[in-house]
């Protein structure tokens, strides 16, 4: 099959995710941590924070959809909005790490408001580069690859911000983390500007699709039957709940259960191991399907979970517990991303209605931001019931709400992910006559 792109466009294409990770990664990891002990704000306010931030900037996915399907450029429909949306993304990144001099209650807007806004403006640059992968190449091995390029590029600005956020905030900040985030966050936005530009510069849509015009909510018309889509959906949101859960809470873990502050930039940073699974992918496809590789990663995340438990208090035996969990959910995030692409073509081939920019932006974007929110949420809220005070020692019952948010909360939910999967194999086996027949229509539709 056709659609096989060089490794400059593979590099390209990983460039995005460096981008978005270099703002949002920081977000995921830290900004509980930074509004409770660092900005002040309650731990339970905090929480509410992150819930109705991502509840109210989770609605603007299916708009975000609906607009890529909706643009028309010389550019393309996905590739624009890289340029569009870097600046003003990369500037409320920075904002929303500002600490200005507030009342309590002004403290708590100001952080929902530019919260919102980064997330808004999150949706709007990171879901083009889930909608593009369909329109880069119609192979879905070449898909498959460009995720694991994809992915590259995700740990790769992972491992920046975790190797180097921290550790920059104490030098730059000499002490004073309100300091530190504010002259961090800079550098972080204008090399997520780069990055960017560069994707904007060297991807290119090649595969065509329907210029015809289509009514507002038509897109929408894409998800009608579309169980492959479906599937995809419930795990990523379930598995985002439990990603996130994990990644906010795992500082306060390490600083007031295991009383290893320290270790923190090393256990974020060890989030690039994932890379030894994602990196083979490409090639155990080729031996198994793909629903198994993706239940495989989800179980070995559930398994990381009860590891870490059973390891307490030995530092080497959590971390060996960490690494493994790490490299199994690398597995169980790879998979949705590319598998997309291949509900994209079913949609099509089922209804007659391609609408990538939709597909992806609720299967992607919302569920991302919808589970971030939750999986921020939850922990908060169970820190706060039980008795959770900042930059202070933790009662038994404190530690024990910080244990729940950071190994059963994300146990509970990986496990909800990995149900629907169990029932992808039937649309997996579908591929080859899905992609038979769209390569027909398409070349009766050159020909008329």
């Amino acid at each position: 099959m056709s659609g096989t792109i060089s490794y400059s466009k593979r590099l390209s294409y990983a460039a995005p995710d460096i981008g978005g990770q270099l703002i949002f990664c920081v977000i995921s990891n830290y900004l509980l941590y930074f509004y409770t002990d660092v900005y002040g704000i309650p731990v339970g306010i905090a929480g509410t924070i992150l819930l109705i931030a991502r509840c109210i900037d989770g609605i603007d996915a299916p708009v975000w959809g609906v607009v890529l399907d909706r643009t028309r450029s010389r550019w393309g429909k996905s590739r624009p909005w890289f340029l569009w949306l870097c600046a003003p993304y990369a500037l409320f990144g920075v904002l929303t790490f500002l600490t200005p001099n507030l009342s309590q209650t002004a403290r708590a807007f100001y952080s929902a408001a530019t919260y919102i806004v980064c997330g808004i403006l999150y949706t709007g640059i990171n879901t083009p580069v889930t909608s593009i992968l369909s329109a880069l190449t119609p192979n879905p091995r070449e898909r498959v690859m460009l995720t694991t390029f994809r992915m590259i590029g995700s740990k790769v600005g992972v491992l920046i911000v975790n190797a180097t956020a921290l550790p920059l905030v104490a030098l730059l900040g000499h002490g004073d983390d309100k300091r530190g985030f504010m002259l961090v966050m800079p550098i972080f936005a204008a090399a997520s500007i780069l990055m960017f530009l560069l994707a904007f510069r060297n991807l290119e849509e090649v595969v065509p699709v329907q210029h015809r015009p289509m009514p507002m909510l038509g897109s929408f018309g894409a998800i009608r039957g579309n169980w492959p889509w479906i599937i995809i959906f419930v795990s990523s949101l379930f598995f985002w709940i439990a990603f996130i859960a994990r990644v906010s809470t795992v500082i306060y873990y390490f600083t007031y259960v295991l009383r290893r502050k320290d270790l923190v930039p090393l256990v974020n940073s060890l989030d690039i191991v994932s890379l030894a699974a994602v990196v083979f992918l490409p090639w155990l496809c080729r031996f198994t399907s793909k629903r198994n590789l993706w239940a495989l990663g989800l179980a070995g995340s559930i398994a990381g979970q009860f590891m870490m438990y059973l390891a307490q208090p030995s530092i080497p035996l959590v971390l060996a517990g960490w690494i493994f969990a790490t490299i199994a959910g690398g597995v169980a995030m790879a998979f949705p991303f590319s598998l997309l692409s291949d509900s994209v073509d079913y949609g099509e081939w089922k209804t007659g209605v391609r609408a990538a920019g939709l597909l992806t932006a609720i299967g992607a974007a919302f569920c991302l931001k919808a589970g971030s929110g939750i999986g921020g949420a939850l922990p908060a809220w169970i820190m706060a019931a039980r008795g959770y005070v900042p930059n202070a020692p933790q009662t038994a019952a404190s530690l024990g709400g910080i244990e729940i948010g950071f190994l059963w909360l994300p146990a509970a939910f990986f496990t909800l992910s990995l149900i629907p999967v169990l029932f992808y194999g039937r649309y997996e086996a579908l591929e080859p006559l899905v992609h038979a027949g769209l390569e027909k229509r398409r070349a009766a539709a050159l020909q008329s």
